[in-house]
């Protein structure tokens, strides 16, 4: 493991990176806290910027699968996950509690989750930074990490069902 393919990236991907880090450890604080006290409400403001900052520097890095311009299919994820975050502020202005709820976390599970395990892919940067050159470990961290998220989602589905 190295910080170097990080660190000798361009400075968006390495904002992208630090964006990331804030949402990736605020992210289970504000979901997976029982009470929802001020500890709460900071790991979620910092969980909001994490997540806003991630996608706007998203957009901003080329995709090796470029569609349109710059643009692939993984930017997908900056735009639900700019919109989840509005709805999840919106929500909780109004005081729809479950609605918030469902918002915050089907954005984390699926820009962080979904899309964080795909930087993983053998000769994306952070593939490099965990495993050192193009390596398929990141195929079985993939796998891991789906099934893991998949766990946690049906345990977090199955606490807050009536």
């Amino acid at each position: 493991m190295s910080l170097d393919p990080i660190l000798s990236s361009a400075p968006i991907v390495q904002l992208h990176v630090l964006f990331a880090c804030l949402a990736l450890l605020s992210g289970p604080i504000a979901m997976f806290r029982r009470k929802r006290d001020r500890l709460h409400k900071i790991a979620g403001y910092v969980g909001v910027v994490g997540m806003l900052g991630l996608a706007l520097t998203g957009l901003g890095i080329k995709s090796n699968i470029a569609v349109l311009a710059h643009f692939g299919p993984i930017h997908v994820f900056s735009i639900l996950a700019t919109w989840g975050m509005a709805e999840a502020i919106w929500a909780i202005r109004i005081g729809d509690i479950a609605r918030h709820r469902r918002s915050m976390q089907s954005t984390w599970f699926g820009a962080l989750g979904v899309a964080g395990l795909f930087t993983l892919l053998p000769g994306r940067t952070l593939n490099r930074a965990l495993f050192g050159e193009p390596s398929a470990a990141g195929y079985v961290v993939i796998a891991m990490g789906l099934l893991g998220l998949w766990a946690l989602w049906r345990m977090q589905r199955d606490r807050t069902l009536p």
